[in-house]
């Protein structure tokens, strides 16, 4: 019976703070500035909360696109030989098709070329490929813009551009460019550069600049006659089951193909790209957690003027029997109540904002006449973004974590009021 009434007793005080916390709160103040200050704070940490949530998903966004987009492009492993040629790349494909993890296989040819159309001149990577082996390990058919990657014929010498190189060429399908081999031919009158007619036969756009711009593609048979290759490749490129498996597939391939076969993966070749965009991420999660930090201190000062201006109140409440851990409560509970509907609010408005960015963002740029992401500047062009749930439950939690710590000075200061002082001058 004295455990239940003790029980009973927590929980009634547990409501009278309840209560009071919440009275205090909806209550009009004499003080129309406090007001104003918590209102601020919940408006701060909102904002705080809705572009912390929005960045985190954009920088997501930009992690995914420029993954797909590289890795549409480029292999998850390649194999390549010493010197860059391999000669039987047949065996190697062979002995890379028994690993488990490995979907496809693929022979390439990769050299630097010079592409002439009329008085138009632009460097670009050229890959010698075979169009039934090169659809299986990368998606230049799904992202042709004219043409087809099957027009590319050993021995007819076509070629398969990226847009924004045939754009700057200024050429179609159906037109000619020359390709200009680095290797050149030595002859009595000196080095004469290695030169040969290509018809445009596709061109791709895979929405990436740096390939959009910068690559070529040309059948495999007549990138070994241009550069000089023999029967031989630069390498074999692999698509693997799952692609974050590839550093271990590349070790173990190493291993079983011997030390004449050197074996890369994807994070290797493009792990820039993505540790720039992780530390991006963490170092903007830092700054808006700040802000949000500096939103969570007005609840503070907003608190810290409540008790000064309910001091009188504090001193009827202890007066009555309300203990110094009664009167902590109650103004824990009206500033935890500020932090709370302040990150509800940011948590509806960022995901929200998150969601809807790549709409958002087009509108902005079309209403004010401005282009965010020049598409000669950077590697993706649109505003992408990808609202990940422990981005946001991380976010929210600081946030309320912040604001309940922010409530600990004011109520303990309220605590602290000595009812003889405080009815003094009432």
């Amino acid at each position: 019976m004295r455990g239940a009434r003790a029980a009973r007793g927590k929980g009634g005080h547990l409501l009278f703070e309840l209560f009071v916390g919440m009275r205090y709160t909806r209550a009009k103040r004499r003080n129309h500035f406090i007001s104003f200050i918590s209102l601020i704070s919940v408006v701060g940490i909102a904002l705080g909360m809705t572009v912390l949530i929005t960045v985190l998903s954009v920088m997501n966004g930009f992690q995914r696109e420029i993954r797909t987009r590289i890795l549409g492009v480029a292999s998850h492993v390649q194999l390549s030989g010493a010197g860059g040629m391999l000669d039987d790349w047949q065996h190697v494909a062979a002995e890379a098709t028994r690993h488990d993890r490995v979907l496809a296989t693929a022979p390439y040819i990769t050299a630097q070329g010079l592409f002439t159309h009329g008085s138009a001149v632009r460097g670009a990577l050229v890959r010698g490929i075979l169009p039934e082996h090169e659809e299986r390990v990368a998606e230049f058919a799904a992202h042709m813009r004219s043409g087809r990657l099957e027009n590319l014929k050993s021995g007819e010498y076509g070629v398969v551009l990226g847009v924004e190189l045939a754009r700057s060429l200024g050429v179609t399908v159906g037109e000619r460019v020359v390709l200009v081999a680095p290797q050149g031919q030595v002859t009595p009158a000196g080095i004469i550069p290695r030169l040969r007619q290509f018809t445009v036969v596709g061109i791709f756009g895979v929405d990436h600049y740096e390939y959009d711009a910068g690559l070529a593609l040309i059948a495999l048979e007549d990138a070994q006659k241009l550069f000089r290759f023999g029967n031989s490749v630069s390498g074999v490129r692999l698509k693997l089951k799952d692609l974050f498996e590839s550093g271990t597939v590349a070790r173990q391939l190493t291993r079983s193909l011997g030390p004449d076969v050197y074996a890369s993966d994807w994070t290797m070749h493009h792990a820039n790209f993505f540790r720039a965009v992780q530390i991006e991420k963490r170092m903007m999660f830092i700054v808006i957690i700040l802000i949000i930090a500096v939103a969570a201190f007005n609840i503070v000062s907003s608190l810290v003027m409540v008790v000064t201006d309910k001091q009188a109140d504090i001193a009827i409440l202890r007066t009555l029997g309300a203990s110094p851990g009664t009167v902590t409560c109650i103004f824990i509970i009206q500033g935890t109540l500020i932090g709370a509907v302040g990150t509800m609010l940011g948590l509806i408005g960022g995901v929200a904002l998150a969601l809807n960015v790549e709409t958002v963002v087009p509108f902005i740029e079309t209403l004010f006449g401005i282009k965010f992401l020049a598409k000669d500047v950077y590697y993706i062009s649109d505003l992408p973004s990808e609202v990940q749930m422990p981005d946001v439950l991380v976010t929210a939690v600081v946030a309320f974590v912040l604001s309940l710590l922010a409530t600990v000075y004011p109520s303990w200061r309220a605590a602290k009021v000595n009812p003889a002082e405080a009815l003094r001058y009432e």
